[in-house]
């Protein structure tokens, strides 16, 4: 492999126009490793140079490094200066940040570019959780909202994500459009940048808090919560929010309290991947606790662990979705209520909101849609650990929130003499027994994700209906009786994700109907996995 003059030129465009002495330096070490011969470095310069990165599933994310695809200042000001032209106006704009390598210069350079373009720029106090802004943006009107997070990506990425008026995640059309303003933005060296920006008071921060305290509906305080922020920015602001609320009794991971942009305790810091939930898991059984809580890094998503007989395990992100659905259902104050999830979820939601004779929708992966949902909206959940328990104030999924609903609801069942668990084994005598499971497989190579869907499409399992789902999306469902498997390539990972559902009739008992469940899922499970892989 050599170095092609094309690669070279871009390369060195790329270097003249970078105005970051860091990363201007590093991409003229690969480069200078390029040219020498280095096959290795060749290719990374390509990789680098592979072209910018796009709006995905939660804006744009990156390895932080050089390069047109990359995090980095250099893309950070090109993407605000189109963001600018994109808005076309002056306005309120917020920009947050979490405490990931590279995320206070991002969002540095983001205020500057767009104070500099003309509006009222408030940067966030330190490194906060996503929700936080989300809140700001849409309490205080707010034309646009920047947070720099990669959420629960691994260590070496960080991402941009953009909020616009009224809070919600970014959609189409306006990602292709900003993507063209973008496209038209000159160097990043000569974009203007200014630092007249402020930053927001700690009463505004307070607001978020006041609002989450004053989410409960019980009366019921007495829990014991076991709590890890997996080494992201959630875990004095949990603590706090839930001290606010009435819950003092927290006890949070030691090793993973403190933000850390290396995770050195997690392979993976999603409270999803296997093992992840193992320091929490262990603190919790120490101290006898009556509730687990895992946030992701930025605190946006939130999952919960319970005791289970005589061992810790983590629910499943459905399982805490229609806890928390029902909770809510069953407590609203509306009186033509909304509740939503998404094409990929269990599907008892559905029926816990027949039951309570609300409305109920189902979206696209991905809570740009979810908020968006429809009036009158009162919860929403993604089965991947996203949760929306107070649409009306942050349009989007809400680790910290959610954590504090979910204490309410554990400590109302506590005070009763019962658990979440037991709260479930009601949902499934009352619905059925709805049974999820995943099979998630990571790629290198980007390319044989799109070669799997192909190969689905043109060759379904002939014993399942098969259909693509929604017109323009990449998604395959495949239903049969009291089944159904959806395939998809993950909006925000290298990854081709199948969600299996079984659902089993509670006629013998819930144990009979559990086991005979069960093994309907370990057998669709097996299938499935052989044929996606």
């Amino acid at each position: 492999m050599s170095l092609t003059p094309a690669l070279r030129d871009a390369t060195f465009r790329w270097i003249a126009d970078d105005p970051s002495d860091a990363t201007r330096a590093e991409l003229q070490g690969v480069l200078a490793r390029a040219m020498g011969g280095d096959a290795a470095a060749v290719e990374d310069l390509q990789d680098r140079m592979a072209g910018p990165l796009t709006f995905g599933t939660a804006g744009l994310r990156g390895p932080v490094r050089a390069g047109t695809n990359g995090m980095n200042v250099a893309t950070v000001v090109r993407t605000t200066a189109g963001l600018a032209s994109w808005l076309g106006a002056s306005g309120l704009v917020f920009v947050g940040r979490d405490a990931r390598h590279g995320s206070e210069e991002f969002a540095t350079a983001a205020a500057e570019v767009m104070a500099a373009a003309g509006f009222d720029v408030r940067v966030l106090p330190g490194p906060l959780p996503t929700p936080v802004l989300a809140y700001l943006v849409r309490a205080h009107g707010a034309v646009a909202g920047i947070q720099i997070t990669a959420s629960h990506n691994p260590p070496a990425d960080n991402g941009y994500k953009l909020y616009l008026a009224g809070g919600s995640q970014i959609v189409p059309p306006s990602d292709g459009e900003i993507e063209k303003a973008i496209e038209a933005v000159p160097a990043a060296v000569s974009v203007p940048r200014n630092v007249t920006y402020t930053t927001v008071a700690d009463a505004e921060v307070d607001a978020y808090l006041e609002r989450v305290a004053s989410l409960p509906r019980g009366n019921s305080r007495s829990l014991k919560i076991a709590l890890t922020p997996m080494h992201g920015v959630g875990g004095a602001f949990a603590v706090e929010a839930l001290r606010r609320a009435g819950f003092t009794d927290v006890h949070v991971v030691r090793s993973q309290a403190v933000p850390d942009p290396d995770f050195p305790t997690v392979v993976f810091p999603n409270p999803e991947e296997p093992g992840a939930s193992d320091e929490l898991l262990s603190l919790a059984a120490s101290v006898d606790a009556d509730l687990a809580i895992a946030l992701d890094p930025d605190a946006d998503r939130c999952a919960l662990g319970v005791k289970d007989g005589e061992t810790w395990r983590m629910l499943r992100g459905d399982e805490t979705g229609v806890l928390l659905g029902s909770l809510v259902l069953s407590t609203t104050e509306s009186t033509d209520p909304l509740v939503a999830t998404t094409i990929v979820s269990s599907s008892l939601l559905k029926s816990i909101a027949a039951a309570h004779g609300a409305r109920y929708a189902e979206t696209l992966t991905g809570f740009k849609w979810l908020a968006r949902a429809g009036e009158g909206l009162v919860f929403a959940y993604e089965e991947a650990l996203g949760n929306c328990v107070d649409p009306e104030h942050v349009a989007d999924k809400d680790g910290i929130s959610a954590a504090v609903v979910a204490a309410d609801l554990a400590a109302g069942l506590k005070a009763s003499g019962r658990t979440l668990l037991d709260a479930l084994d009601q949902l499934a005598v009352d619905h059925g027994l709805h049974l999820t499971d995943q099979v998630s497989l990571r790629y290198t190579d980007l390319s044989l994700i799109g070669a799997t869907m192909a190969r689905l499409r043109a060759d379904p399992p002939a014993d399942f209906a098969s259909e693509d789902l929604l017109p323009g999306a990449d998604v395959l469902r495949w239903t049969a009786d009291g089944v159904r498997v959806i395939v998809r390539p993950s909006g925000t990972e290298p990854k081709l994700k199948a969600y299996l559902e079984v659902v089993q009739p509670v006629t013998d008992g819930l144990e009979s109907a559990r086991a005979s469940g069960q093994a309907r899922l370990t057998e669709l499970r097996e299938r499935v996995t052989g044929l996606v892989s």
